[in-house]
C-alpha cells in the first residue's frame, strides 16, 4: 500500500511539473517564457552595469563582483560553454560559467543581449586556450595557428545568464 502511494505522488508530481503555465488562450505567460532564457543561478536584474562601467569598475582592482548587460558577439559552437561580449572599447571579453555547471544554446546568439553575474577580473590566457577557444568558435586553421603569445584580457566568470 505504502508503495502504491509513493508512486502515484510520484506520478502527480510529475504530471504538475510537465504542464506548462498558459493563459486561458493558451499562450504562455511572460514568466513562463523569461525562466526559459535563464541559465545557471537565479539572479534579480538590480544595480546592472553597462559594459563600459564594469571596465571602469574593475581597473585598479585584480577583480569584482557584478551584474552586467552586454551585447554577444559570438558564442561556443561546441557545447555553449562560453561567450563572448563587446565591450564599449570595441575588444570583447570572454564569459565562462562557474565550474561548467550550466551552458547557453549551441546556436547563433551574436547580436542578443545578455544579462550576467558573477565575477570579472584581469587574466593571462595561455596559448592552448585562445586555440581552444578558436576551435570552439569554429576558426580556420590558419587563424587557430596564428595565435602564438599568451595574452591579458578581461575575463568573467558568471554563475548565472539571462538571454534577452
Amino acid at each position: 500500500m505504502k508503495k502504491l502511494f509513493a508512486l502515484l505522488l510520484t506520478a502527480a508530481v510529475l504530471q504538475a511539473c510537465s504542464q506548462n503555465d498558459t493563459t486561458s488562450e493558451g499562450k504562455e505567460t511572460t514568466e513562463t517564457v523569461a525562466e526559459a532564457n535563464a541559465y545557471g543561478a537565479s539572479f534579480e536584474e538590480q544595480n546592472v552595469l553597462s559594459a563600459g562601467q564594469m571596465q571602469e569598475a574593475v581597473n585598479g582592482s585584480d577583480s569584482i563582483q557584478a551584474t552586467v548587460a552586454a551585447e554577444i558577439v559570438e558564442s561556443c559552437q561546441s557545447k555553449g560553454c562560453w561567450m563572448d561580449v563587446k565591450l564599449e572599447d570595441g575588444s570583447t571579453m570572454k564569459v565562462t560559467f562557474r565550474d561548467y555547471g550550466f551552458f547557453l544554446p549551441v546556436e547563433d546568439l551574436s547580436g542578443k543581449t545578455a544579462v550576467f553575474t558573477g565575477m570579472a577580473k584581469h587574466e593571462v590566457i595561455s596559448v592552448e586556450d585562445q586555440r581552444h577557444f578558436a576551435e570552439d568558435a569554429g576558426k580556420s586553421g590558419e587563424e587557430i595557428a596564428a595565435i602564438t603569445q599568451p595574452r591579458e584580457e578581461l575575463r568573467f566568470v558568471a554563475d548565472g545568464v539571462k538571454l534577452k
